[in-house]
């Protein structure tokens, strides 16, 4: 096995960042091919409870990320860690549930902390968005970035690309990863 599908995930409950492509084992070298933050539909309505808005935005999540992961070999996630206000620990609750579906559904994925991401990535654990999405640009010029024209000038899409970059700069943190090194020797040896 000469190359392997791989998927990078950046979890949020709003803006759930994927990159997907390919990744060659003798060189490491990654091609990036698609690039999706998943932005799920909010039930709407007076009589719509808030958990169960929560219940149909985790439905939405993992169906999108079950279909992004199918054929990959290894997927590579940046877990979210705790927050300090009640709503932002039940994103996060919602998030690693979902995370936990698709491991049971059988999706293999490595795990990786934002810190990981941002040293891999920039080199400190205190990178701006900004850095990570030029970084992320400039190792894949070939990925479908989402651009806009204003005036005349074409710049990067910031609020979207932010998510995008850090689901690439997963997929490097979890190639870095003594686990993952240690998977692809049994995979080179086969």
């Amino acid at each position: 096995m000469k190359e392997i599908r791989v998927v990078g995930m950046d979890p949020s409950l709003r803006n759930w960042g994927v990159a997907t492509g390919t990744l060659n084992l003798q060189s490491l070298d990654l091609t990036i091919e698609h690039l999706e933050v998943i932005q799920p539909i909010k039930l709407e309505g007076k009589q719509t409870r808030k958990n169960s808005v929560d219940v149909d935005v985790a439905r939405q999540h993992y169906e999108r990320c079950m279909a992004l992961a199918e054929g990959a070999q290894a997927a590579f996630v940046e877990v979210p860690v705790g927050s300090k206000s009640a709503r932002a620990m039940a994103s996060y609750g919602i998030c690693v549930g979902v995370l936990g579906g698709l491991r049971g559904a059988g999706v293999p994925f490595f795990e990786v902390t934002p810190t990981e991401v941002k040293t891999v990535a920039v080199g400190k654990k205190t990178a701006t968005k900004d850095q990570m999405i030029q970084w992320a640009m400039q190792q894949h010029p070939e990925a479908p970035w989402p651009m806009q024209t204003k005036k005349g000038v074409t710049s990067v899409v910031a609020g979207t690309a932010e998510h995008m970059s850090d689901a690439v700069a997963a997929i490097y943190a979890g190639i870095s990863t003594a686990d993952f090194q240690r998977t692809i020797s049994f995979l080179k040896v086969a």
